[in-house]
């Protein structure tokens, strides 16, 4: 339970860090770009990635540079709807995107959908319409009329990560290489971007995604190692994993942040923990 605790707590940590960046004005893009260097590093250093099976990637080239381009995206997307809706929402929109693997796996690889992922779905997407719902109180604000989007970004965004990611695994590339190279590529990318619309660079930015790094590189490690020691309960890790995150994060949200949550919002997060319950546990 090391394992779990320790990934749990640094991918709330991830959006504690960027709240704090948005509420102080800082460019989060910066903070990624900083920050991938130091989890390229501690890939290497902890995963070992196998560079000599660089060669026998092939067509998962064009996976691992989608992953390029979505890895930094995704960032971008999840500290603007942290700006917008909160943590709370925020992190339970990230763990509900777990459907679109479930949705892909039966829409677009022939697996068999029971009743039960059904019920499971529905679930989920009556979750993330729960989460959105923010009722119109006199002059809505401009970046309030951009909450479902930025919400429905950090969903679809890490659902699509997530079956990136297990293609990539399906053709034989070594997932700590995928990761390494991506890593790498994400890096180039953003920091391409970044100077060719010629920011003024915040040393404090920089600073800052040495732990974003940090954290980012802790909770995909600890996650990995959950799974190892408990190889034969991965239900268990995925479930406590995702309820976890969601728990954690309502309570610092809620209690630390003074994030407030309308009815309709609360029962959004209990229809998110009961549908990841429903998925793993089935």
């Amino acid at each position: 339970m090391m394992y779990l605790t320790i990934a749990v707590l640094c991918s709330v940590a991830v959006s504690v860090l960027l709240k704090v960046l948005r509420q102080r004005d800082i460019d989060i893009r910066q903070t990624i770009v900083a920050g991938y260097p130091v989890a390229f590093l501690l890939t290497w250093l902890l995963l070992k990635p196998d560079i000599s099976g660089m060669s026998a990637l092939g067509g998962a080239w064009a996976i691992i540079i989608a992953l390029g381009v979505l890895l930094p995206a995704v960032f971008i997307i999840l500290g603007r709807a942290i700006e917008a809706v909160g943590m709370v929402a925020t992190d339970a929109a990230q763990r509900l995107s777990l459907i679109i693997p479930i949705v892909s796996a039966f829409l677009l690889f022939g697996e068999v959908l029971t009743g039960t992922r059904v019920f499971g779905l529905l679930l989920g997407f009556l979750a993330l319409g729960a989460l959105i719902y923010h009722p119109h109180q006199g002059q809505i604000s401009k970046q309030a009329k951009h909450t479902p989007l930025w919400l429905f970004g950090v969903w679809a965004g890490y659902g699509i990560i997530d079956i990136l990611f297990k293609q990539v695994a399906k053709q034989g590339a070594a997932f700590p290489l995928t990761l390494f190279v991506s890593f790498g590529l994400a890096a180039l990318l953003l920091l391409i971007y970044l100077l060719i619309n010629r920011v003024r660079w915040q040393g404090n930015a920089l600073a800052a995604g040495i732990l974003l790094g940090a954290l980012n590189m802790g909770n995909i490690y600890a996650y990995i190692r959950a799974h190892q020691v408990l190889s034969e309960s991965p239900s268990i890790v995925f479930t406590a994993m995702n309820v976890g995150v969601i728990a954690v994060a309502t309570l610092i949200g809620i209690g630390v942040f003074k994030e407030s949550l309308n009815r309709m919002n609360i029962v959004g997060l209990l229809l998110a923990i009961c549908c990841v319950a429903v998925l793993f546990l089935a």
